[in-house]
């Protein structure tokens, strides 16, 4: 039995003028959440080295 495939959409032997091309998305600026996650990180981060300091000062002081 011979494979008669038909294509969905047949070929048209003039070209498409009004074919738009696809826009590609380009997102320039970062999300706004990223800034929140970055500021609680280095607030986190200052937080815990000042607590650190604080029990190297207290053991060094005993």
């Amino acid at each position: 039995m011979p494979d008669h495939t038909i294509p969905a959409t047949p070929p048209s032997s003039e070209p498409l003028s009004e074919a738009v091309p696809a826009r590609k998305y380009v997102e320039n600026k970062p999300p706004r959440g990223l800034y929140v996650r970055v500021f609680i990180y280095v607030i986190a981060t200052h937080v815990l080295l000042a607590m650190m300091s604080l029990v190297v000062i207290a053991a060094n002081s005993r």
